[in-house]
């Protein structure tokens, strides 16, 4: 396996290229104006899209999810508690940041398949197992993987990696504040599915740098108690 990741748009979010077998990849989040940076590196790598992931439905991780989804011709997994953001994300929004949407009009992807908590997905020769971990919004997830991985250092075995959406991040976790956000709904999910694992576990999240599951444990002051 090997992951490819870029931050994508104003919001500087995390857009990740998980390659499996034969060349084979998903792609997770692809937010605002990572659709040319997709494109770029599928074509440079000689990758075949497999489906297209989602965390969940802010905006920041799906503006380009259409564009990306249907060039390719793949479906785009979204838990159910978030899809009506991929045609309003307005709702999922401030009412300070949704004003900068008026005029625009949002619309699924041509094929959207919805994934539920516990579910196994198949892509890519890879197996990712889908946590809901709902808090940072009602459908939010995390997709959690085990593989050897090609890096820059070498190759590692069997690391086991999660894409944790806005969940959990290197020093922080998620805001709450936004419709469907609920604090201790989000501290329970990160106590439940995230500290439940073993401290080498690796955290990609949507923002920022990645972490492991120990050093957040030890060290995130907002996770105190929690385990």
């Amino acid at each position: 396996m090997k992951i490819l990741g870029f931050p994508a748009g104003m919001f500087q979010t995390n857009c990740y290229i998980v390659v499996g077998e034969d060349s084979r990849c998903v792609v997770i989040d692809p937010g605002q104006d990572a659709a040319p940076r997709v494109h770029e590196l599928l074509e440079s790598g000689g990758l075949t899209p497999e489906a297209v992931l989602l965390t969940h439905g802010h905006l920041d991780h799906t503006w380009n999810v259409r564009e990306v989804a249907d060039h390719y011709e793949i479906p785009t997994l979204i838990h159910p508690d978030d899809r009506f953001m991929l045609t309003d994300p307005a709702k999922g929004m401030s009412a300070d940041t949704a004003s900068f949407l008026q005029g625009q009009e949002f619309a699924e992807p041509k094929v959207v398949v919805e994934m539920f908590d516990g579910e196994e997905l198949e892509y890519a020769g890879l197996r990712f197992s889908v946590d809901h971990v709902p808090g940072h919004s009602e459908g939010s997830v995390s997709f959690t993987t085990t593989a050897d991985i090609e890096a820059d250092g070498g190759a590692m075995s069997d690391v086991t990696v999660m894409f944790g959406g806005d969940v959990l991040f290197n020093g922080g976790i998620g805001r709450t504040d936004l419709p469907g956000g609920d604090h201790e709904v989000l501290l329970a999910s990160i106590a439940k599915k995230f500290l439940s694992r073993d401290d080498d576990v690796v955290v990609l999240p949507g923002h920022g740098p990645q972490t492991t599951v120990g050093q957040e444990r030890a060290a995130n002051p907002f996770l105190r108690g929690l385990g």
